[in-house]
């Protein structure tokens, strides 16, 4: 055997990290499975390798019997005692077999096996390295795509963006960087795949723990997100320290923080709100950037109606009702929102309402878009 193949088996083990002893044991299964193929052998054989002197011995493995019934399976006690005294009955009995000719035969058997479990030993490191990453933010770049991904390079392995996961005002060009959301890595017979997102709400959760130092510290927390990709989103957040503002952390100084995660996704916008246990200023919070005159709570069907100046209801709806609907992703509260007027017709607002000034109501959120 040459030496070349246990020098590229050390290399192996020292530059990718596959464990030598897995591919001695592939070698050793390689050559045994050669010689069986090769010489017609239905006998059970051992392969002895000897790194050191770069050579290999292949053993036949016998039973010691009282009567031989199978030549290639079996040895009498009578010839096994000849080639040592110590040898009885039930023993096995270990005679070299190795051909003349065996080490070229040998050598093409074992560099396909051995080639099959280096690639096997790589898909599992490289599934190793990936999976620890899910849930997590990755940067990569756009190799190809066609109809149902885009692939993005990821280092070792190229990742799937699915059609699903592609935000519809983005355009993916090839050799183009981008950041995604790693969704899910999963191993199989073709080796280890990984899927991404560029909408998942748990990017933009990412993006800010990258952003804002109060954030990845623990500082701020993040509470809730709700986002319909590419166009809005809100997050919610929380300093248990009443001295700390959070909507501010997020913002950053002249809005840089926020603003770098909004170039991050091509302009979508952002509402960052103040989480609140009282369901009343968190969804107040939440309808940002529209006006609450009052907000009434059934707790048991974790329902709101939120009541609003006439004029700013279109915006508390939103466009095709995405701010409400956001609003109610975000809080986990059904929110059905009613214009001053409506409400006065319910019978939902009395004079004590009428009388609060506009100043008066909650706000307390910021919104951020490219503009």
């Amino acid at each position: 055997m040459s030496q070349q193949l246990f020098d590229a088996m050390n290399y192996l083990e020292k530059e990718k990290g596959i464990d030598k002893d897995l591919l001695m044991e592939a070698l050793e299964a390689a050559l045994i499975s050669a010689y069986k193929k090769n010489f017609n052998s239905a006998t059970n054989v051992r392969v002895s390798i000897n790194e050191e002197e770069g050579s290999m011995k292949v053993f036949a493995q016998k039973h010691v019997v009282d009567e031989v019934m199978d030549s290639n399976q079996e040895i009498s006690v009578e010839e096994a005692k000849e080639l040592n005294i110590n040898y009885d009955v039930e023993d096995v009995v270990e005679l070299e077999v190795t051909p003349a000719d065996f080490g070229r035969i040998a050598a093409q058997a074992a560099k396909q096996v051995v080639t099959q479990r280096v690639r096997e030993a790589e898909r599992g490191i490289i599934y190793g390295e990936y999976v620890d990453r899910e849930e997590d933010i990755m940067t990569g770049i756009i190799q190809r795509k066609d109809n149902r991904f885009v692939y993005v390079n990821l280092g070792k392995i190229e990742a799937r963006l699915p059609e699903g996961e592609q935000m519809p005002t983005e355009t993916y060009n090839v050799h183009d960087r981008l950041k995604v959301y790693v969704t899910k890595v999963e191993n199989n017979n073709k080796g280890p795949h990984v899927y991404v997102s560029r909408t998942h709400p748990n990017l933009l959760k990412r993006l800010f723990e990258m952003e804002v130092p109060e954030i990845y510290d623990g500082t701020v927390e993040v509470t809730s997100v709700a986002r319909e990709a590419g166009d809005r989103s809100k997050i919610s957040v929380y300093a248990e320290d009443p001295e700390i503002d959070p909507v501010g952390s997020c913002v950053g100084q002249r809005g840089q923080r926020v603003q770098t995660i909004v170039d991050e996704l091509k302009g979508e916008k952002i509402d960052i709100v103040q989480w609140s246990e009282d369901p009343v200023a968190y969804v107040t919070n939440a309808l940002s950037p529209s006006k609450v005159m009052k907000v009434l709570v059934n707790e048991e069907e974790q329902a709101t109606t939120v009541i609003v100046p006439d004029y700013q209801l279109s915006l508390a709806i939103g466009k095709r009702g995405q701010n409400a609907r956001l609003a109610a992703k975000l809080t986990g509260w059904k929110i059905d929102i009613k214009s001053e007027t409506e409400a006065r017709e319910d019978g939902l607002l009395d004079d004590e309402d009428a009388a609060l000034e506009e100043d008066e109501w909650v706000e307390d959120t910021d919104t951020f878009d490219e503009d």
